[in-house]
């Protein structure tokens, strides 16, 4: 028995002639077209056509091995804030944008978030929308003209000060609380080093440890400074509160300390109902030295270079970045290479041989996500960055074989353990691909995590999902309906649309109880026909 409603006359009297009850029996209605047209109207109409593509996404028009495993994280701008930009963006291999609240305002975020989703299925691609947090701004106020340091000087640093009448420099930040006499202050992305001498009535006096030149606005790092939790500014919690309420997929957290800051954030997106993941941004020296517990309590981890290394040394970075890449596959979470990969793209239309190396070393320790900052923000090549940076992946996953660095740790999950399992089966009978049914995303990460030497098809139902997991190493993603058989209906699929050919073994994992968190129990192998 099928209830009929006032909303759906229109389509029954078109389809199979007028009704005179309110409820009816098929068998009494009276076709006015030809059956199989009949048939498929009724079926569409309870999402059940066989008929009609009950999917967006179009699909890959290259074989599966040629898929990009890591994916790029774009950041959009001035030179890049139009739809047209952000579709050629996405065209040109950007699995992510990023919109650094460093700078805009929430009308404009508004109107970037909605271009960006816009493009994302215009393209038929899950794109990740990345809100980064400002934090507590590390930087110099304005004063006019230039301020000459010579070394042994001592400067006065103030929260607001008026340069001209007062001599103390002003701050965009009232360090006077944080700072103790000994804490180095670093000027200019470190290239003038002073130490604290003194603070007093809220000015900080520090001796300058070499020459050099002050223009305003310019950062400061503070290797030595505790802030105490103390990160999340008032701009921060209301942008946190904005990011909640207009489709994120992850907020970035600039300038954390240890593991509690991260804590601190997760409690207030649950507050606010948001499913956003978070990226724990590493660019202090405590970070690092908490390192481990920062990845564990975190979704993803991303090396800010830049920060990073002027908060240590420039010579740790490369290794301090591998050590981040390798705990994030330990523990399953997503890492991310950031800062000048392309630098001198955003004034050139050619990489020098130097980032193109650096892009290599990258994808061949395994990490998920590398990621473009004034490149495509600001720069003059924005769109021929992002080609040029997924040549290189791309490149390099053909050419030279992928070396994880993490030795796993005993798991005894049941979820690892089928993940591992999979992965040894699928290199076993070599398979195409592995499709992973996952309502979380938890599944496909665990299979990720593991950086098998081939793609991992992701299917779930969740949109918010799929494009939490476009910036996972290996990834390529699709949504579709959550029933039994959902990924051999999607192998079927890309096997019709000859993604995959006859004779190609595909190993896949799914769970016997659809929607269910952590149910994966099944892993099949099957040859197509």
């Amino acid at each position: 028995m099928i209830n009929y409603t006032e909303e759906t006359s229109a389509f029954y009297h078109n389809y199979w002639g007028r009704t005179t009850n309110k409820r009816f029996h098929l068998e009494k209605l009276e076709f006015k077209k030809p059956l199989e047209v009949c048939a498929k109207a009724l079926l569409n109409l309870f999402g059940m056509n066989p008929f009609k593509k009950n999917n967006k996404q179009r699909a890959p028009e290259i074989p599966p091995h040629k898929f990009k495993r890591t994916k790029i994280i774009a950041t959009v701008g001035p030179s890049t804030n139009t739809y047209e930009s952000i579709i050629e963006m996405i065209k040109a291999g950007a699995n992510a944008i990023r919109c650094n609240f460093s700078h805009g305002n929430h009308e404009e975020w508004v109107q970037i978030v909605k271009l960006i989703r816009k493009a994302s299925k215009a393209h038929s691609k899950p794109v990740a929308i990345i809100q980064d947090l400002q934090g507590p701004k590390m930087r110099l106020g304005d004063f006019d003209g230039i301020i000459n340091v010579e070394k042994h000087q001592v400067l006065q640093f103030g929260y607001n000060s008026d340069y001209d009448p007062t001599g103390i420099i002003p701050t965009q930040y009232d360090l006077s609380k944080k700072v103790e006499r000994g804490h180095r202050l670093l000027l200019c992305d470190g290239r003038i080093r002073t130490e604290v001498i003194s603070v007093k009535n809220g000015v900080i006096y520090a001796k300058a440890l070499n020459d050099g030149v002050l223009t305003k606005r310019k950062g400061i790092n503070l290797p030595d400074t505790d802030f105490e939790g103390d990160i999340l500014t008032q701009k921060d919690r209301a942008d946190i509160t904005f990011g909640a309420q207009n489709d994120f997929d992850y907020v970035a957290l600039s300038f954390l300390q240890t593991a509690n800051d991260v804590e601190k954030l997760r409690k207030i997106l649950k507050n606010h109902n948001s499913t956003a993941k978070i990226i724990s941004k590493i660019e202090t020296h405590a970070a690092v030295e908490n390192i481990e517990e920062i990845v564990e309590a975190s979704d993803a981890v991303m090396v800010a270079r830049g920060d990073l290394a002027n908060e240590t040394s420039p010579e740790s970075v490369p290794i301090v970045t591998r050590k981040i890449i390798g705990l994030c596959q330990d523990k399953g979470k997503i890492s991310i290479v950031a800062t000048q990969m392309l630098g001198s793209m955003t004034t050139e239309p050619e990489p020098t041989r130097a980032e193109m190396s650096d892009i290599a070393t990258a994808v061949i320790v395994g990490a998920d996500c590398l990621m473009l900052s004034d490149e495509t923000a600001s720069g003059k090549y924005p769109i021929e960055a992002i080609s040029v940076m997924k040549r290189g992946i791309l490149y390099t996953q053909e050419n030279s074989p992928l070396t994880p660095l993490f030795i796993k740790h005993e798991d005894n999950r049941v979820q690892s353990a089928i993940s591992s399992a999979v992965i040894t089966l699928a290199h076993q009978v070599k398979a195409k691909a592995i499709v992973a049914e996952t309502h979380s995303g938890a599944t496909a990460l665990n299979i990720a995590s593991h950086r098998p030497n081939m793609p991992i098809i992701m299917v779930t139902q969740s949109p918010r999902v799929a494009q939490q997991l476009a910036i996972v190493y290996g990834g390529k993603v699709f949504t579709r309906s959550e029933t039994k058989g959902t990924s051999q209906k999607l192998t079927d699929w890309l096997h019709r649309q000859k993604v995959f050919s006859p004779g190609d073994i595909i190993v896949s994992a799914s769970g016997m109880y659809p929607g269910k968190v952590g149910g994966t129990d099944t892993i099949k192998v099957r040859v197509l026909e």
